[in-house]
């Protein structure tokens, strides 16, 4: 059965491409080390640039497996395993084992681990409130909730061929 395009096909095709290009602005800012520093720097705490996504990641997706923690940050695995045996050595992470796996070991974050995201939970209001200042507070709320949307579609596997 052949497709047929209307002229609806060409507009979201190029949304699409505008999606994409706004998509690969923010992974790029969200990537840039000098972010990373000056959110540290903001939240007041001491920790090793390297570390720093590992952690938060750890605290957001937790307990989490080092293969699992690595491939959504898009790194080697072995890379990923020392960060975190250096996070549980700061006392800011521990390993489990997977109560359903006993071959995973899962990280999750500690008490202290808890305490510094939080903190950089903080600096990231501040940042953000600079971020959306003039934004209308309906504006914000939108943004919110189309971008959980989008990102809980993101997370469930795509249709192949489509």
């Amino acid at each position: 059965m052949p497709i047929r395009k209307n002229v609806q096909d060409a507009h979201i095709s190029e949304q699409m491409k505008v999606l994409h290009g706004a998509l690969v602005s923010i992974v790029s800012a969200l990537n840039r080390p000098r972010n990373d520093e000056k959110m540290i720097e903001e939240a007041g705490i001491r920790l090793d640039r390297a570390l720093f996504s590992v952690l938060v990641g750890i605290e957001r997706l937790g307990p989490i497996g080092v293969v699992d923690l690595a491939e959504r940050a898009g790194r080697d695995y072995t890379t990923v395993s020392r960060q975190v045996a250096k996070l549980e050595s700061l006392g800011l992470v521990k390993r489990r084992e997977n109560p359903l796996d006993r071959r995973v070991r899962e990280a999750v974050i500690s008490v202290r681990g808890k305490a510094m995201t939080d903190r950089i939970d903080a600096a990231r209001e501040r940042m953000g409130h600079a971020i959306f200042k003039d934004w209308d507070k309906d504006e914000i709320e939108v943004f919110v909730r189309l971008m959980r949307k989008f990102a809980d579609a993101l997370e469930k596997e795509p249709p192949v061929g489509s």
